[in-house]
């Protein structure tokens, strides 16, 4: 079995505390940086931890056991299931400067059996904890990040063995690079070059032409591209917010999508005036619909694009973080359903009343599910002008 070296996740700690958050320039002496680690990555817990207390900062560690869950909606009634620990939370959203979270799953079908409005249903109860990190995250005063620990369990499902596993996120994370933190700022600056030209454009609508998709999303006012923020080890996208009521057409999606404790495969959306009307799946199928009925996860809330030539990422890793950046020979395209990312708004966010946000068509759920297709694709821009400009082929941007 592959174990990694502690240089190696000294390493990894190194990009996630000192680099990812802070919006790429890390955390400060005296920040406080919450750690939610599970039992499976425990050699990763310590290596961040380490690297806080290193840095100045202060950690506060939530360590979760593995295969804890399940027994929690299995013996819950609806009234546990709703419960919102208002206090505890927003004293921690009030204390906390960073967040690290790390993926390590090692039992990826736990959930299985489970009704998932139960699940939902657990997702929309705490949306208001959701609310409290957004907004000081928007204000300026929070900053996070998501990494993933592989485990065998990871690997299996992905149909790898571990150390073949690791070595994507080794990859993908620039972890194989003496000076993995030099890597990843370059690549930023590449990504930024290209996010700077997209939102020179004034984008109206985007059209995405491939294989049994041609859908159009509309943009409108009041937005800009995101890249390159460290939200996410690795990040390798490039992302707008739609107008939630101007998506139209088909889409389909090639990879598989894990959620509550089963699998998604062979997904297609139809859209009209912004809401899904038509969904199916080859597998899943009750699962999706069951998603999509909860409120605002029936509209789109992200569109993104990951140019090949960024990303180390080659392989189907089975998990999100990873898939939404894949490069590979076409890139990859995802949509999510639900949640808008209001950081695409390129005014004051905290001047903007929940009013306003419909306004614009930003959306708003307790649900943000990212489905990923890596098929060759054509992405055309229509500008305010009318003019048409082919902005993404073949896995690359053309800017």
């Amino acid at each position: 079995m592959f174990v990694p070296s502690e240089k190696l996740l000294n390493k990894y700690a190194e990009v996630l505390v000192n680099f990812a958050l802070g919006s790429g320039k890390g955390v400060k002496k005296g920040d406080v940086v919450f750690l939610e680690v599970p039992e499976s990555a425990k050699p990763l817990l310590i290596a961040l931890r380490r690297a806080v207390v290193m840095s100045g900062a202060y950690p506060v560690t939530n360590y979760l056991p593995d295969n804890y869950t399940r027994e929690f909606f299995e013996l819950a009634n609806n009234d546990q299931i709703r419960f919102f620990p208002s206090h505890y939370l927003k004293g921690k959203v009030i204390d906390m400067d960073h967040t690290i979270v790390v993926i390590a799953e090692t039992d990826k079908y736990e959930l299985k059996g489970i009704n998932p409005k139960k699940i939902l249903a657990r997702g929309v109860a705490y949306k208001p904890y959701r609310d409290l990190m957004d907004a000081k995250e928007y204000k300026g005063r929070m900053t996070w990040t998501i990494a993933m620990y592989p485990t065998s369990a990871m690997a299996k499902d992905a149909g790898m063995s571990l150390k073949e596993y690791w070595k994507q996120v080794i990859k993908g994370c620039y972890l194989d690079y003496p000076n993995p933190v030099r890597k990843w700022k370059q690549t930023f600056k590449d990504i930024e070059r290209v996010r700077g030209r997209l939102n020179k454009l004034k984008i109206k609508s985007l059209r995405v032409q491939a294989k049994d998709t041609d859908l159009e999303i509309g943009l409108d006012k009041n937005r800009k591209w995101l890249g390159g923020g460290g939200r996410n080890i690795p990040s390798y996208e490039i992302f707008i917010t739609p107008h939630m009521d101007k998506t139209e057409g088909d889409i389909s999606f090639s990879e598989p999508l894990y959620r509550y404790g089963n699998v998604v495969k062979g997904v297609k959306l139809s859209f009209n005036k912004g809401k899904v009307v038509k969904a199916s799946a080859k597998l899943g199928k009750k699962l999706l619909k069951e998603m999509i009925a909860t409120k605002g996860a029936d509209k789109v809330g992200e569109f993104s694009l990951t140019d090949a030539r960024f990303s180390r990422v080659t392989k189907y890793m089975g998990e999100t973080l990873f898939d939404e950046n894949r490069g590979g020979r076409f890139g990859n395209t995802h949509i999510a359903l639900g949640l808008s990312y209001k950081d695409s708004y390129p005014g004051n966010i905290a001047k903007v009343t929940k009013a306003g946000w419909r306004a614009m068509g930003y959306n708003d759920s307790s649900v943000h599910t990212d489905i990923v297709s890596t098929t060759r694709r054509t992405v055309t821009a229509t500008l305010e002008g009318g003019k048409e400009i082919v902005i993404y082929k073949d896995g690359r941007f053309t800017l």
